[in-house]
């Protein structure tokens, strides 16, 4: 990374975060925002831990049975709610068991319809959710090189967070370092250079 890409990065910083506030109360529908659908990710990762363990230790008796009627009845294990939606048969060998497809297939509707899956700008939700993430992992960038910045040159670190981060002007930054507006200057160049060879 250039010393001049270091400064472009540092300088959005405060812009990706408004840009951040913004996206994470943007609607996906039923009362979920992009940031709680961003969340759905850790759900996801606790759901493939729990099915690593018997489901007996946290599935109801009910959920059980309607986890043994979706192995008795499904083929196939399709990737997406939809095509999990298509795959459940609508006819069972007994009313019993068409009750609880049924139920599953309700059930599955319900997840589709909770993250906003059954709207028509699909796409543009999938387009801020990955605008969202974009920018989280991009501010966690810029804040790890501060972090690692701060633990040889905390100066600079301190320096590049009070003018990029925090916004304030040089002369406010020199006042707050206890230096010169001339030594902030070259502190700035030095701190820059440094911030760039970190982050390349």
């Amino acid at each position: 990374m250039t010393e001049q890409q270091a400064v472009e990065l540092l300088s959005r910083y405060r812009q990706m975060q408004a840009r951040l506030q913004v996206l994470s109360t943007y609607s996906v529908g039923a009362g979920i925002t992009i940031s709680r659908l961003n969340e759905d990710d850790h759900l996801q990762e606790l759901h493939r831990k729990l099915r690593g363990l018997p489901t007996y230790m946290y599935l109801t008796k009910h959920e059980q049975k309607l986890e043994s009627i979706a192995h008795a009845y499904l083929t196939r294990y399709p990737a997406g709610t939809r095509a999990q939606l298509a795959a459940v048969p609508t006819r069972g060998a007994d009313p019993e068991d068409e009750k609880l497809l049924r139920e599953l297939r309700e059930k599955i509707r319900k997840v589709i319809a909770a993250r906003g899956w059954d709207r028509d700008d699909l796409d543009e939700v999938l387009e801020r959710l990955a605008e969202f993430q974009d920018l989280k992992a991009e501010l966690s960038r810029i804040d790890t090189v501060l972090a690692a910045l701060e633990r040889y040159r905390p100066e600079y670190a301190k320096l590049l967070r009070l003018r990029y981060v925090e916004g304030k002007q040089p002369s406010e930054v020199a006042a707050e370092l206890g230096i010169a507006e001339r030594t902030f200057r070259s502190w700035k160049e030095k701190a820059e250079k440094e911030f760039a060879s970190l982050a390349g």
